[in-house]
């Protein structure tokens, strides 16, 4: 696997941003909407304590994530970036590595962000991507394992790496690395609903900052790590490393609604049913869905946001009670509001077998009512599918809403402004500052 990530390394090497104005663009999408995800999540009492309390009291730095916060240490800032921007189930992911290539790699960056270039930035996000989404193809962990905790630390490794200047050889050292001591992360505490999984991702930032600093300072891993990984932890020989020339960050998927992916198909089918019902007289609500979905997220009657965030019924009867799916609804009291719990109650959940077997996603609603009356929608794509690409000004509106609460709404526009059309010899970020520095980048 070595030669294959060496050669994709290499060709990364060589891309000039200008010059595939697609995947800047997309690269700058990711930045955006991963900050409205961290920018929400840092408002929840729990991520808010760790950065106050917990990382700043026991480890202080230099890396703010409000100019009126905490100073952290590049550590602790990664492990609450990446808890902030998953707190809500709204950040973004990639189909084929079946997780979230960009949170990681992301969270372990921002701490280098006033030492790069807007262009230096994005490039390096773009490395940490690429093999992030190709390393998550590759090894696919076993039942009762979490992704968050596991992978990403790979891209992450990349990413910094990168970011440090190091040669693809290096970069492959690196990866090496977080590959002898990837952890097993476990899908436990989603049935649960216990939040150690947000801290997954925090966990993986981490180690890619350390993979990453550790082969700076001339630490060596063996060839070949990844592979044996597979072997000693997962079991199994990993699946054929990607070395294709397409873009991974490309495929990567926004989320419209806070919920795991598998909750969008029913939730947007309550949005186009919801004005034309009286939630008050309906009797009976069945939702057909493809089988992976009702695998993952069948929590039932969930009591904690978390297992919210993975259960069909939930996502569902939110849309029809509040019209919306956002951040607001896992707050209370909204989220035990005795209205939306009657209608989670009601929601019946099938299994559509033509989609399993096909290997569809796609949802299908059918509502009766007390008058007899009998409601039906069907939905094949949701924003952010192949067939239904999210647009800039969908990304922008849902990273203006997610800093409600936070941000002035003009601040927060400017942020936006920034991120989408800096040039890449800026420096745009708005208040993580270098030690040197006292006033914003």
């Amino acid at each position: 696997m070595d030669a294959q990530l060496l050669l994709v390394l290499k060709r990364l090497h060589a891309v000039d941003l200008d010059a595939h104005p697609a995947l800047q663009t997309h690269a700058r999408w990711l930045v955006l909407d991963t900050l409205g995800c961290i920018t929400a999540g840092l408002r929840a009492g729990p991520v808010a304590e760790l950065a106050q309390r917990a990382a700043a009291a026991a480890d202080p730095g230099h890396f703010r994530l409000m100019p009126d916060g905490p100073g952290l240490s590049a550590a602790n800032a990664a492990l609450v970036l990446a808890m902030a921007a998953c707190w809500d189930e709204a950040c973004e992911g990639h189909a084929g590595a079946h997780g979230r290539p960009g949170v990681a790699a992301l969270a372990a960056l921002w701490p280098m962000a006033s030492r790069l270039t807007y262009g230096q930035f994005l490039k390096s996000l773009v490395v940490g991507y690429e093999i992030g989404a190709r390393m998550g193809a590759s090894l696919r962990i076993n039942p009762g394992m979490h992704v968050d905790g596991n992978w990403p630390a790979l891209g992450a490794a990349a990413a910094v790496a990168h970011a440090l200047g190091l040669t693809p050889d290096q970069i492959v050292q690196a990866v090496n690395m977080a590959a002898c001591q990837l952890p097993m992360s476990l899908y436990w505490p989603v049935r649960s609903g216990d939040t150690a999984r947000n801290t997954y991702l925090g966990h993986a930032a981490q180690l890619g900052q350390s993979a990453a600093l550790a082969v700076a300072s001339g630490i060596t891993a063996p060839a070949g790590s990844v592979a044996e990984y597979a072997r000693v932890g997962l079991g199994k020989p990993p699946v054929a490393f990607d070395d294709g020339p397409d873009f991974q960050l490309l495929k990567a998927y926004f989320k419209p609604y806070a919920a795991v992916r598998h909750v969008h198909y029913g939730a947007l089918a309550a949005h186009a049913l919801r004005d034309v019902i009286d939630l008050d007289k309906v009797d009976t609500v069945v939702l057909q869905i493809y089988e992976e979905a009702t695998i993952y997220c069948g929590n039932r009657a969930p009591q904690t946001p978390l297992q919210a965030q993975f259960s069909l019924s939930f996502g569902l009867a939110a849309m029809l009670r509040w019209g919306r799916l956002d951040p607001w609804i896992y707050r209370e009291p909204q989220f035990q509001d005795p209205a939306l719990r009657a209608l989670e109650a009601k929601v019946q959940v099938q299994v559509d077998a033509p989609w399993t077997q096909q290997g569809l996603r796609g949802a299908r609603l059918l509502i009766t009512c007390q008058d007899g009356s009998r409601h039906e929608h069907e939905v094949t794509a949701v924003p952010g599918d192949a067939q239904m690409p999210f647009t800039e000004e969908s990304l922008t509106g849902k990273f203006l809403s997610y800093c409600e609460g936070s941000l002035p709404a003009a601040q927060a526009a400017g942020w936006a402004a920034q991120l989408l059309q800096a040039p890449l010899d800026a420096h745009p970020f708005p208040f993580w500052n270098s030690p040197q520095e006292k006033t914003p980048c």
